[in-house]
């Protein structure tokens, strides 16, 4: 199966939380709106000047230049923050500074330095077009406009939007709950001492960190052995706590590969397996309690990879926002890569102002720690041979 099809099957079978929580807006970042926000009033809810200098009504200035000064009588001052009950006088103008709320009946602001800087009487010498320098009612949000559009990822700009409505919190999606199951008897926890044939786990902490980063949660997360009754417990418990559930490990055909048969067990529905991919190959999802649990690869790069395929697709539909869809490009391929593969590969790369860079030599599934030097992955087809100068397919890594 390929990677296309399978993330196809990942959609038809995610459906959006529907469950909300409210937060305050300036905790908000990162987190989805869950409904269309509109505008109660408009924004701004009066006329402003857009600088300093003087208020005027566009007609009464028509022709004046530095030869032909209009002179006008000032009435009065307007600074940001006053309200005062000013109106329009004829061939009169008002002092006023940026942000200030320009009076009714006058239609421009005439910068200062057009000017003689005048108090009881100002000389203007410029011509004026009306509504110049001038910030209308409702310039950014009119009355029952859509300020923020339900799915939409709550950024600064966002909180801004918020803020000028005078919110002070926001209802947005619950974040999707996810568990995470590394398998393996040879995995250790971090702080515990290590005995012969044992290594720390570190997917369960990589993965950790992609989850947390996005302001999603993790509702469970362990190492634990291959060990039927054990990997049982655990996912029995997961499906239980979280919207998400991966696994890690298991699902070759090994000895101690039992995650395929412990789900079937469990009464699992099996969605797909066996993906057109290297590395990745045994990666499955099923169904059970209608939660999807995704079971990648115990080497550390491939389960990186993998996660970064399915995992972002799978939380943009939990989520129901397109902001977590992986991004992807072509670039033009730099340095040689000669090996053509039997299938389809993911090669760790680095992108660069539209080129494509190699800059590590070793390609292993197990080896992890260079992928600090990377940003993307090279997606090469089953079969084909790619030489600097080729244009290749590259999906960009969310997060590094």
């Amino acid at each position: 199966m390929e990677i296309e099809e399978a993330l196809g099957i990942i959609a038809s079978n995610a459906r959006p939380i529907k469950d909300s929580i409210y937060v305050p807006i300036d905790e908000a970042y990162g987190y989805i709106n869950y409904e269309d926000i509109k505008a109660d009033a408009p924004v701004p809810a009066f006329a402003r000047s857009a600088m300093d200098g003087y208020a005027v009504l566009a007609s009464d200035v028509a022709g004046a230049d530095r030869e032909h000064p209009v002179r006008l009588r000032v009435t009065g001052e307007m600074l940001a923050g006053d309200h005062k009950d000013m109106a329009y006088l004829p061939s009169s103008a008002v002092r006023i500074m940026t942000g200030a709320m320009i009076p009714e009946g006058y239609d421009a602001v005439i910068m200062q330095e057009d000017t003689d800087y005048g108090e009881d009487e100002v000389n203007i010498y410029s011509a004026i077009d009306s509504h110049r320098n001038y910030i209308p009612v409702g310039e950014e949000l009119k009355t029952g406009e859509v300020a923020i559009p339900a799915g939409r990822y709550i950024g600064r700009v966002e909180i801004g939007l918020m803020a000028s409505l005078g919110m002070l919190k926001v209802k947005v999606r619950r974040p999707a709950r996810t568990a995470i199951i590394s398998t393996g008897s040879e995995l250790a926890d971090i702080g515990s001492v290590l005995v012969p044939g044992q290594i720390y786990g570190s997917i369960l902490h990589m993965l950790k960190a992609s989850v947390l980063k996005e302001k999603l949660e993790i509702s469970y997360a362990s190492n634990c052995p291959d060990d039927k009754e054990m990997i049982c417990a655990g996912l029995k418990e997961a499906v239980s706590l979280s919207d998400l559930v991966i696994t890690t490990g298991g699902v070759s055909v090994g000895k101690k590969d039992l995650i395929p048969e412990t789900l079937e067990e469990l009464g699992a529905t099996r969605l797909f397996s066996n993906i057109n991919i290297q590395p990745g190959t045994p990666t499955m999802a099923s169904i059970l309690d209608d939660k999807l649990i995704l079971s990648l690869s115990g080497n550390p790069y491939a389960a990186l990879a993998n996660f970064d395929l399915y995992f972002w697709h799978t939380i943009s539909k939990l989520m129901d926002c397109s902001y977590y869809l992986n991004e992807t490009k072509e670039a033009v391929l730099y340095d040689r890569y000669d090996k053509v593969n039997r299938m389809r590969r993911l090669v760790r790369a680095h992108e660069a102002d539209g080129k494509v860079y190699l800059p590590v030599n070793e390609h292993m599934s197990s080896v992890f720690g260079n992928m600090q030097e990377c940003n993307c992955y090279m997606d090469i087809p089953a079969g084909t041979s790619v030489s600097p100068g080729d244009k290749v397919r590259l999906i960009k890594i969310r997060q590094m």
